[in-house]
């Protein structure tokens, strides 16, 4: 493989669709709408072993970056060494050009984006020292197991294997998922022109369904019977959804919900030929399955409408806030949500707030006053 010189303004990123079954990839282009060799056969292996489709194309984006980088400096990208990936830190930290900023250096990406393009390019030097294309890099350094108080499940059968950690990772703050309250939710199902949509936002609130799983929803899948929803993985839908999840599970919803499902089916969906639950009734081609763009366009539209800044995913972080907030278990809002460990759940929502620990020392204070109550009679 060839290291192909070109302009670094002029590394662009092109969404394309794969035969046989029109899976969508991406394609990291050069001046002369030429791929990339090295990032697209990292690309292929990355579609080939089934990564979801918002991956390969974060780490094709993040790639694109790198090589932009690497064509600015002047590096070839078989000699790359410790010192020119920490510069690119520094490179991806750049303010914008033609900007002025009166508070100091403007940043332009932070930690937790320079950690993901650092983790698609650790992973990029993986493939091809893997398959030979370079000789293995410096990214990782191996330690021995922390001596930390708290020790694993399975601790002692792994306690003499070293730990491999990445040499170049930035300390990123932990940020608190940002959550919706009651009324704004309800403002924004009101703002639904048609059953269809109201379902939909319905459902992602109630159930902390990822959007993938909503779009790939079929009516077999919905027991109205028993108010359960089947969440079923596939790899075939034709919108591209996916599911993220590779194990099928069930989500208990409410009987509301339910009926909102059968309003649906009874005034809108009708006798529409399709197995998928959100399709597209009025606009474009009548009973396809709804679209990832489709769906951010209708989000837009009741963020404008609303003045509630929201997302499908802002919907998935409220239902499980709301759970934690309201007693559930840890383990069984992680099994609601599909998550395959318990360390995301916790990671991710088990989140406290000023109002929450406002709460809880009030309750702490009342039960205090009434022991002491019941002491002194």
């Amino acid at each position: 493989m060839t290291f192909r010189t070109c302009s670094a303004k002029h590394v662009k990123l092109q969404r394309v669709r794969l035969p046989p079954d029109g899976r969508a990839s991406w394609l990291v282009l050069d001046e002369m709408y030429q791929p990339i060799r090295p990032i697209q056969a990292f690309v292929v292996y990355m579609t080939q072993i089934e990564r979801s489709p918002h991956t390969v194309r974060a780490y094709a984006h993040h790639l694109s970056l790198y090589w932009a980088y690497l064509i600015e400096v002047g590096v070839n990208w078989t000699t790359v060494g410790l010192n020119e990936l920490a510069r690119f830190i520094s490179w991806l930290r750049a303010p914008r050009e033609k900007v002025v900023s009166f508070n100091g250096p403007a940043v332009r990406r932070g930690e937790s984006t320079i950690n993901l393009a650092l983790t698609a390019v650790a992973m990029f030097y993986d493939y091809h020292a893997r398959v030979g294309t370079v000789a293995d890099l410096p990214l990782y350094r191996s330690q021995a197991w922390p001596s930390h108080r708290y020790k694993g499940f399975l601790h002692h059968l792994a306690r003499n294997s070293p730990v491999r950690t990445r040499v170049l990772k930035l300390k990123a703050p932990r940020r608190q998922a940002r959550t919706l309250s009651a009324e704004d939710v309800a403002k924004v199902v009101a703002a639904c022109r048609n059953r269809r949509d109201k379902l939909l936002v319905s459902l992602l609130y109630e159930t902390g369904m990822r959007i993938g799983q909503a779009l790939g929803l079929r009516h077999e899948d919905i027991q109205s019977w028993d108010n359960v929803i089947r969440i079923v993985p596939r790899d075939n839908n034709s919108n591209g959804a996916r599911a993220k999840t590779r194990d099928p599970y069930i989500v208990h919803v409410s009987r509301e919900l339910m009926g909102l499902y059968t309003d649906y089916l009874v005034h809108e969906f009708d006798d529409t030929a399709s197995d998928y639950v959100f399709v597209n009734l009025w606009e474009g081609e009548h009973g396809r399955p709804l679209s990832y763009g489709a769906v951010a366009d209708l989000f837009r539209r009741l963020s404008r409408t609303t003045s509630v800044g929201i997302h499908p995913h802002l919907l998935r972080h409220t239902h499980a806030t709301d759970l934690l907030r309201s007693g559930w278990d840890a383990a069984h809002v992680g099994k609601r949500l599909g998550h395959a460990q318990i360390q995301t759940t916790l990671n991710i929502y088990t989140h406290l707030t000023d109002d929450d620990l406002k709460s809880a020392y009030r309750t702490y204070l009342e039960k205090s006053t009434a022991h002491a109550a019941n002491s002194e009679c």
